[in-house]
């Protein structure tokens, strides 16, 4: 079995930066769903670019959307039966450590997001099936030379799963899965830098659409804290 999953980022992990936090996340769905995702955010993309009279080939990005355009974008694309959003929330005051390589923390990030957020949800239903993950991800913060660390990363981390992962990298310019990706990992990293960004966002999104967690994803008391999207 084949499932889809496309990925960005929001923020920065990099020990120079401000950013209180860092986002890794988007969506994933089975081969049978992945035209039509596509196909309607390219729909309501092109519609964006005529009534603000942008250019076809131009990029928008989340930042560049009105809330009205978001939410336009998420009620068409979150009532698609097997569309399935995802975000890893990486709270840097709670790390020990500066990151020195983020190249190699964004592999890291993966491998959490796909244990916390993507598993759980196939264990039950999928658990003795091989599934093989294509995975798409924003080639604009990965140097040249790690290009092929990742794939191997994740085979080597799950290798006593019946998984296999295939990774490749796209320019998100022209590429309308990473575009939709930056908008589901961007609204929920703006959620907990500042909430009043996305106000008008979250009370449309679907519970049983978005498994959202927060790393280190637990409390000093050492219990287990799984954080979920709710919009009370």
């Amino acid at each position: 079995m084949k499932i889809y999953v496309y990925l960005d980022e929001s923020g920065s992990i990099h020990k120079n930066s401000k950013t209180k936090y860092f986002a890794v996340g988007g969506y994933w769905t089975f081969q049978e769903q992945k035209i039509k995702i596509i196909s309607k955010y390219k729909k309501i993309n092109k519609e964006i670019k005529d009534n603000n009279n942008y250019e076809l080939d131009k990029e928008i990005k989340s930042y560049e959307m009105s809330d009205l355009e978001k939410v336009a974008i998420f009620n068409n694309i979150q009532n698609i039966s097997g569309f399935y959003g995802c975000v890893k929330i990486f709270e840097k005051k709670s790390m020990k450590k500066e990151i020195i390589e983020s190249n190699i923390f964004f592999n890291y990030a993966i491998k959490i997001l796909f244990k916390d957020c993507i598993v759980p949800l196939l264990i039950l239903k999928y658990n003795n099936i091989n599934i093989e993950f294509i995975v798409g991800v924003d080639n604009r913060n990965v140097r040249i030379g790690d290009l092929n660390n990742l794939e191997t990363y994740l085979k080597t981390e799950f290798c006593l799963e019946n998984y296999n992962f295939k990774i490749t990298y796209y320019d998100s310019a022209t590429n309308f899965g990473i575009q939709l990706a930056d908008l589901i990992t961007n609204t929920f990293y703006n959620f907990y830098k500042d909430y009043n960004i996305v106000r008008n966002i979250f009370p449309i999104l679907r519970n049983d659409k978005f498994k959202i967690s927060l790393f280190p994803g637990y409390k000093k008391n050492d219990k287990f804290l799984q954080i979920e999207y709710n919009k009370n």
